[in-house]
C-alpha cells in the first residue's frame, strides 16, 4: 500500500470509528508495518487541526528465539528425557546433542533421569520416571497464545532467567478527529505570492502557520584549521596537568640560545646553511649575559663541571649569528637560565606550542616550517622513568595509548629516548617525539644547582594531530573540503572552498 493510501484509509477509519483508533491495531488490520503507520500519523499531525493522537505505552511479554524453539518443539530437559531409551544411553553421546549440556543438568535438577556411574561402558543415564509433563513448554505456548495473565509472576521471572521471555515496552499513538478532521486533505499553503494577493485568492486558501523557533539555513562562514583546534587541546592538557606557557614571541633567535647554550658544538652539522634560515639584517646579536657567554665558551672549548667539553676554539663570531630558530628548546634555555638567577630555586613546569623553521627540501615528509610541542620539568630527584610516566599521562589524555620508547642520542640530553605511537590506520609505529634529561654542561653554566635535574621533551602537532584523528575525522573537524595527503612523517595539508 503506497503512503497517500495509508493516509486515506487511515483518515476513513478514524471518521467510522467511535471515538479513535490505535495506531498498532490499525497497522495489524492494514497489514503494514507499525512504523509506516506512525509515519502517516505525523505527517497528519503537521496539518493543523487535523487529527489528535496521544501516544500510549504497553508492555507485554515476547518468546525469544530460543523460547520459540522450545514452544515448537519442547524444553531441553524433555527432549533429553525422550532421548534416552529405556536401556540407557552413554552419557558421552548425550551431550553431543545441541540440547544435552543444558536439558541434562535441568532433567537431574527434576530427577526426571539417574546416571549409573558403575556401568562397565563408562557413565550411562537412565530414566527415573516413565512419563514426564514439560510444563516449560506448556507456559511458553500460553504467553504465545496471548494468555500471559494465566502465568505467575513468579513463573514468568524464572523464564526470562532463562532467556525464553522478555518483557517488551510497545508505543502506539490513539488517535481522534480533530476540530478541523476532515477524509480530504488538503496541503495548505506555505508562501503568500503576489498573484494571490492580486487576485484575491488567498482569502480563501489556508496558510500553514509559521514556526519561529525553526533554525535558518547556517550561513557559509570559517572554520579553524585542524592544527589549532588540536593546538588548544594540547595547551588545555598542558594547563590541567599544572604547567606554565613560555613566550615564544620571537621567532628570529641568535645561535647563541639556539645552540651553544643547548651544549650543541659549532661544527654541528645542524648549523649549516643547508639545515637552518640565517637571517641577513640584522645578521648579528649583540646582547648576551656575559658572565653566562664565558661558562658556556669554557665548557665547549676547555670541558668543566666533570666533563671534557668538545676541545675545539669556540667563536663569538658564530654564537652571534641570527637565525630562525630551528626549535623552541631555545625559548626552555632562556626561561631555565631566568630560573637559575633566582635566589632560591622552585620546581617549575614549563611548555611552549609555537612554529619552528628548517631548511628543509619541500617533499611529501618535510616543510620549511611545522609547530613543534615543548614540555619542560625541573626538579630535585626527578628520573627517567619520571619522564616516561609524564609522556604517558600526556598522551593518555591525548587518546594515545600505545607507546613505545627507544634509546636516541641528542647533544643536550642524556639519556635520550625517541617516542613512538602505534597508528592505527598505517598499523605500524610512527615516531611522535622526542625526549630526555638535559646534560649537566647545559644546566650547570645557567647557574642552576647540581641536585636539580630537568627532563624534557618534544614533539610536532602534525604527527599526534594525524594519529589521534586521522584523516576522515580531519576532514569533519575543520568542516570544509579538505585535501589531505597522508605521510609518514605528517600530512601536507590544504583547504579547499
Amino acid at each position: 500500500m503506497s503512503d497517500a493510501g495509508v493516509l486515506e484509509t487511515l483518515l476513513r477509519r478514524i471518521e467510522a470509528a467511535d471515538g479513535g483508533v490505535d495506531s498498532l491495531e490499525t497497522a495489524s488490520v492494514l497489514g503494514v508495518d507499525h512504523q509506516v503507520l506512525v509515519g502517516a500519523v505525523k505527517s497528519l499531525l503537521a496539518l493543523e487541526d487535523l487529527i489528535s493522537a496521544e501516544l500510549r505505552s504497553s508492555k507485554h511479554w515476547e518468546l525469544s528465539g530460543e523460547g520459540t524453539e522450545i514452544a515448537e518443539q519442547g524444553s531441553h530437559e524433555a527432549r533429553v528425557f525422550s532421548s534416552v531409551p529405556p536401556e540407557g544411553l552413554p552419557q558421552t553421546e548425550l551431550m553431543k546433542l545441541s540440547f544435552g549440556k543444558i536439558g541434562f543438568s535441568k532433567a537431574m535438577s527434576n530427577k526426571w533421569i539417574k546416571v549409573d556411574k558403575t556401568h562397565e561402558g563408562g557413565p550411562r543415564i537412565f530414566r527415573s520416571v516413565e512419563n514426564i509433563e514439560d510444563q516449560v513448554r506448556d507456559k511458553l505456548l500460553l504467553v504465545q497464545k496471548g494468555n500471559t495473565s494465566q502465568l505467575e509472576e513468579k513463573e514468568k521471572n524464572e523464564l526470562k532467567k532463562r532467556k525464553l521471555l522478555s518483557e517488551v515496552t510497545v508505543k502506539s499513538y490513539w488517535i481522534t478527529k480533530g476540530s478541523c478532521f476532515s477524509t480530504t486533505i488538503t496541503k495548505p499553503e506555505t508562501e503568500l505570492t503576489p498573484e494571490m494577493i492580486a487576485n484575491g485568492s488567498w482569502k480563501e486558501k489556508k496558510f500553514k502557520p509559521y514556526n519561529f523557533e525553526a533554525l535558518g539555513v547556517a550561513p557559509d562562514c570559517g572554520h579553524l584549521h585542524p592544527l589549532m583546534k588540536v593546538r588548544t587541546q594540547f595547551r588545555q592538557i598542558f594547563l590541567e596537568m599544572g604547567f606554565t606557557e613560555m613566550p615564544t614571541n620571537n621567532f628570529i633567535e641568535s645561535s647563541f640560545w639556539n645552540f651553544d647554550s643547548l651544549f650543541q658544538p659549532q661544527q654541528h652539522p645542524a648549523r649549516d646553511a643547508h639545515d637552518t634560515f640565517f637571517i641577513s639584517d640584522p645578521a648579528l646579536a649583540h646582547e648576551f649575559p656575559l658572565e653566562y657567554l664565558e661558562r658556556v665558551k669554557k665548557i665547549h672549548s676547555e670541558g668543566g663541571y666533570g666533563s671534557q667539553g668538545y676541545k675545539y676554539d669556540w667563536k663569538i663570531e658564530e654564537a652571534q649569528k641570527n637565525i630562525l630558530r630551528t626549535h623552541t628548546t631555545a625559548v626552555s634555555a632562556r626561561m631555565l637560565y631566568k630560573l637559575a638567577q633566582q635566589e632560591k630555586f622552585t620546581p617549575v613546569k614549563y611548555f611552549s606550542i609555537d612554529r619552528v623553521f628548517r631548511n628543509e627540501t619541500l617533499d611529501a615528509t618535510h616543510l620549511a616550517e611545522f609547530h613543534q610541542i615543548e614540555g619542560v620539568v625541573a626538579d630535585r630527584g626527578l628520573t627517567l622513568g619520571d619522564l616516561m610516566g609524564i609522556l604517558h599521562q600526556f598522551f593518555t589524555k591525548l587518546g594515545i595509548t600505545k607507546l613505545r620508547f627507544k634509546p636516541a642520542y641528542n647533544p643536550y640530553t642524556e639519556p635520550s629516548m625517541e617516542v613512538f605511537s602505534y597508528h592505527e590506520g598505517l598499523k605500524k609505529w610512527v615516531e611522535v617525539g622526542n625526549s630526555g634529561v638535559f646534560r649537566p654542561e647545559m644546566l650547570l653554566p645557567m647557574g642552576l644547582p647540581e641536585d636539580v635535574t630537568v627532563i624534557a621533551w618534544g614533539l610536532s602537532l602534525e604527527r599526534p594531530t594525524m594519529i589521534k584523528y586521522g584523516i576522515n575525522n580531519i576532514r569533519e573537524l575543520v568542516g570544509h573540503k579538505v585535501n589531505l595527503q597522508m605521510v609518514y612523517d605528517g600530512p601536507i595539508c590544504r583547504l579547499e572552498s
